[in-house]
């Protein structure tokens, strides 16, 4: 089994690497793009014989404590087959 947790900066939050690749973006042509936000990725593999809700459950707690920063990013949380 393996976890995928997705962080990014909360929408109130400036998010400068976002606004410069979407300045980029525009001046190579790309006029439908109107704001980009950028983020993190992190794939956990999981062990053998742990539950889906025990996985969800010290994930959830990883990405709180030491993946993202709640102050100032949001973070989603997937557990995959």
């Amino acid at each position: 089994m393996k976890a995928r947790v997705f962080v990014s900066y909360k929408s109130t939050v400036l998010d400068p690497q976002g606004q410069t690749v979407c300045a980029a973006l525009r001046g190579l042509g790309h006029r439908t793009v109107s704001d980009v936000r950028q983020g993190k990725v992190f794939d956990i593999a999981i062990a053998d014989g742990v539950t889906r809700e025990e996985a969800h459950k010290e994930i959830e707690t990883i990405a709180h404590e030491i993946l993202a920063n709640p102050v100032i990013e949001e973070y989603r949380v997937e557990i995959l087959d």
